[in-house]
């Protein structure tokens, strides 16, 4: 009975030294999201309900304080999006890739209002003023951008 004892000890040993080998960087197990339809209708809800957050936040923030909480809003709406994504299962993310991407795109174009709000205001404007643009830009924005993802999640049949 003490053989295998002996033999498991080298075996083990060069488990250990091929292990601590291998790139420090490198991932062996990694992470894969579930991609069942109740992972991806959970994910699409929690993406339209962020939307929703920060449309609410448009309405009630003024600009004293309100545009820290607009971009974390908005930040969040990028996090939950990329979340959702990694849900989609190859062929959804192979068939709808290029809306996916308009998508994507669609969330930069919306990030520069931020920064025309800070140009405006370094160039003269009334901070509140710029404010309410960037209120008005983003609420009006976002409820187009939920508007395409949910056309979106139709066509690549988020949750069936």
């Amino acid at each position: 009975m003490k053989k295998p004892a002996l033999f498991a000890g080298p075996g083990l040993l060069a488990c250990l030294l091929m292990i601590l080998a291998l790139p420090a960087g490198a991932q062996y197990w990694p992470y894969v999201p579930p991609t069942n339809p109740m992972a991806q209708n959970n994910a699409m809800n929690l993406v339209l309900n962020q939307v929703r957050l920060c449309q609410n936040a448009t309405r009630a923030s003024s600009y004293m304080n309100g545009y820290g909480l607009l971009s974390s809003q908005f930040q969040e709406v990028r996090n939950q999006y990329a979340g959702f994504k990694g849900t989609l299962t190859p062929w959804q993310s192979g068939y709808g890739g290029n809306r996916l991407a308009d998508l994507d795109a669609g969330l930069d174009i919306i990030q520069e209002a931020f920064t025309h709000y800070q140009t405006a205001v370094a160039n003269g404007q009334l901070p509140s003023h710029a404010f309410n643009n960037l209120k008005q830009v983003l609420n009006r924005a976002m409820g187009a951008w939920a508007q395409e993802f949910k056309q979106v999640c139709s066509q690549i049949r988020v949750g069936s």
